[in-house]
């Protein structure tokens, strides 16, 4: 079977392509998304300035062609951070559906063999120069993964790279979600980015403002290398979704992104 995974180059704060690579044929269906960003020099250094000033959704789409981009040959610039962005393997509770959020959840085993498959062709095909993940245990154990196939390299855990809280819809089964916490499950539900969850949970713009505000620290200190962020679904689809506004959702969903 082949693996499509979602490749995603882009340039916070003004620039975000999306094409699709198709791996080696692999035994296992893997879902991870991989996404590659590219954070030039100002931006680090004038982030908190364009975060006051620049409204979500006023990127432009580039022009640069990401096979210029996505291969190891490419080497990283003097003037930007390149980051390699990984969704977490597969989990048992994914499986069953229930909501995930900032609760602890192991990789099932299928989503260690996922992590493994990231984590060779990472290894193959780019250098590397560290490893940020959050800090949740699903995302901890694939950048180790990674870390172990690409010569050891160390694994820095930051919590702002965490999972959208979702306060008391966490735990739940989401099918059943709406009969158990209604309110939760119609704040969710409501598309209003400025929703917060009861019981909690974050509004889309509050994980927006966290998880940009974590790439742009990073990067900051990582100006002329290539590294790797392990994060959760829901990060990269509200980045997605901020940057490319009018664009179909279908190019970065996937069906277990609690």
């Amino acid at each position: 079977m082949s693996t499509l995974r979602t490749w995603y180059t882009f340039k916070l704060p003004v620039r975000f392509t999306a094409t699709r690579l198709i791996s080696s044929a692999h035994s296992v269906s893997v879902n991870n998304i991989l996404a590659c960003a590219k954070i030039p020099k100002h931006f680090c250094a004038e982030s908190e300035r364009i975060q006051r000033h620049s409204k979500p959704g006023n990127m432009a789409e580039s022009t640069e062609s990401p096979a210029v981009m996505n291969g190891s040959s490419a080497s990283v610039g003097p003037d930007y951070c390149e980051i390699i962005v990984v969704r977490h393997g597969e989990t048992p509770w994914n499986v069953q559906g229930k909501i995930q959020g900032h609760l602890d959840v192991e990789l099932n085993e299928v989503g260690r063999e996922q992590a493994v498959s990231v984590a060779e062709r990472l290894a193959k095909e780019f250098k590397i120069s560290v490893i940020y993940s959050s800090d949740l245990k699903r995302a901890l154990e694939t950048a180790q993964t990674i870390a172990n196939r690409c010569g050891g390299l160390k694994v820095i855990e930051d919590p702002e790279l965490r999972e959208r809280h979702l306060g008391d819809l966490q735990g739940l089964v989401f099918r059943e979600a709406a009969k158990v916490c209604p309110i939760a499950y119609q704040a969710f539900l409501s598309g209003k980015t400025d929703q917060d969850i009861p019981g909690g949970g974050e509004s889309l713009d509050q994980l927006y403002r966290r998880c940009t505000s974590a790439l742009q620290r990073i990067a900051r200190k990582h100006i002329g290398e290539r590294i790797v962020v392990v994060t959760h679904g829901g990060v990269i689809r509200t980045l997605y979704q901020r940057a490319c506004p009018n664009k179909k959702p279908e190019v970065i969903s996937t069906k277990q992104d609690f």
